[in-house]
């Protein structure tokens, strides 16, 4: 895929001197160490990393659900790590949308209900309008005929793509995916990242993490991260 231009754009994403330490007992265990990152809109990056290197733990801290030890996360404008526990959780639904490998749908609603609650929380769409939206969006992924459906009564593909709609629920500003299709088999795997490529033709910013090395093929850049340092960056100006 060919990488875009970045001239004239200020950053979506800037990480200065991200440390995260993890109290583990007698010793310290140091999960990110001085990680610098900037991330442009309309990026589409993707970090590689065994299990262990960090990469869950810096969603973590992009998307706020965790507090960083030291430095800076800047999202979309906002500094998140100056941010009140209680102002996050809107925060990140306005701003972030995030897909992980177990879905997080929710089993006692429907899927049309499972997106309709992420807008309700955050309140931008007037009363009515939020379950016509999130329709349009189960029609994106391809999902329409299903809305009225338990996650239990679909396939691990199709509640990812759900997950998808899900995340693109409040028009986020990035979107963060924790090994998407860590579940999926390759056939089902590629659908979801052909979701992804046209998310990217339509202007959205994709953040992805994943072990698999084959991820460096669909991305536009590509970082590695290994024992919680960043170790190569194919791209983007920092």
């Amino acid at each position: 895929m060919a990488k875009r231009g970045t001239t004239h754009q200020e950053a979506l994403i800037r990480v200065k001197s991200l440390v995260k330490t993890y109290q583990t007992g007698p010793t310290d265990l140091e999960a990110l160490r001085a990680i610098d990152l900037t991330v442009f809109p309309n990026e589409y990056v993707g970090m590689i990393g065994k299990s262990g290197a960090g990469k869950t733990t810096l969603i973590n801290m992009l998307s706020g659900v965790d507090q960083i030890t030291s430095g800076e996360v800047h999202v979309n404008g906002t500094a998140v790590h100056s941010m009140q526990e209680d102002e996050l959780a809107l925060w990140r639904g306005l701003n972030i949308g995030v897909i992980y490998q177990s879905f997080h749908l929710l089993p006692m609603l429907s899927l049309v209900d499972n997106i309709t609650l992420a807008m309700d929380f955050c309140g931008k769409y007037k009363p009515g309008e939020s379950e016509e939206y999130a329709m349009e969006l189960l029609e994106q992924v391809e999902l329409a005929e299903h809305a009225k459906k338990q996650p239990a009564y679909i396939s691990g593909g199709q509640k990812q793509r759900v997950a998808i709609a899900r995340a693109l629920a409040n028009d986020p500003a990035v979107i963060l995916a924790d090994e998407p299709t860590g579940r999926l088999d390759s056939v089902t795997s590629e659908t979801i990242f052909r979701i992804f490529d046209q998310l990217i033709e339509n202007g959205k910013t994709i953040f992805v993490v994943s072990h698999e090395r084959t991820l460096a093929k669909r991305v536009m850049r590509v970082i590695e991260l290994e024992d919680g340092q960043i170790i190569s960056d194919s791209g983007g100006r920092q």
